[in-house]
């Protein structure tokens, strides 16, 4: 049986898995509004909420992809 899966292409999923969780996003508007304030709660408060919008698009892609590879699998099995 060939191995699909090696210990690089492991390591590069993980990498770019976990990397968003150190990002921090600000759009134009937000860092102009955070940089005349000097609130780092506001700003923590900014970055959250982005990052909090972020993940909605993932999560339909996700379930779209899911729905679609069952999908699949369950005609694989019927025929």
């Amino acid at each position: 049986m060939k191995k699909i899966f090696n210990t690089k292409t492991i390591f590069v999923v993980l990498v770019l898995l976990f990397l968003p969780m150190f990002a921090e996003a600000q759009c134009a508007m937000c860092r102009a509004v955070l940089e005349s304030e000097s609130s780092q709660n506001a700003a923590e408060g900014i970055n959250d909420g982005i990052l909090y919008l972020m993940v909605f698009p993932y999560l339909l892609v996700g379930g779209l992809g899911y729905y679609i590879y069952r999908s699949y699998r369950k005609k694989k099995y019927e025929a």
